[in-house]
């Protein structure tokens, strides 16, 4: 990364960096995501370090495109950001990734660093902490517990006598 990408106080003030890869069944990746992402870049929160398109055929043969490999109706205003990419992504990484992805399918492998998290992560570093353990709840497990709380809580309120 050079320096331009760390900035001037150092690898001191990066903040955690992420990734995800999104599945499109059909192959119906469009770009549509681009404002979305567009936003929290334009508003410091997330910085996009890599972005890689994948197609999958029905035979099971795989394709990785770099933005500047795709038509512009295939990724919209996700070009905006081809110029700021650091290329994180190896050849063993599209290979594990491209086996997760279903057979007709294409997706889309984002690495971003978190920036809003950068002056956080710096304090704890200076101040002699450390990372020890980090995760993720998947929004569908989210939603599925707090569908699954409401339930119950309408069970038991069904199930309470009422009080006049």
């Amino acid at each position: 990364m050079d320096e331009d990408h760390v900035g001037e106080s150092g690898i001191d003030e990066l903040g955690p960096v992420d990734w995800i890869v999104v599945e499109f069944p059909g192959s119906q990746f469009n770009g549509e995501i681009a404002p979305a992402l567009r936003d929290l870049v334009d508003r410091g929160l997330v910085r996009v370090l890599d972005l890689l398109i994948l197609k999958k055929d029905a035979d099971g043969g795989i394709e990785a495109f770099e933005l500047s490999d795709l038509d512009d109706s295939e990724i919209g205003e996700l070009r905006t950001h081809e110029a700021q990419l650091a290329m994180l992504l190896s050849e063993d990484d599209v290979t594990a990734v491209a086996a997760a992805i279903e057979p007709g399918s294409s997706a889309a492998v984002l690495v971003w660093e978190n920036t809003w998290a950068a002056p956080f992560g710096s304090a704890v570093r200076r101040s002699g902490g450390q990372l020890v353990a980090s995760g993720r709840i998947p929004i569908q497990a989210l939603l599925a517990a707090v569908e699954l709380d409401t339930d119950t809580d309408t069970d038991t309120v069904l199930a309470e006598p009422a009080t006049t």
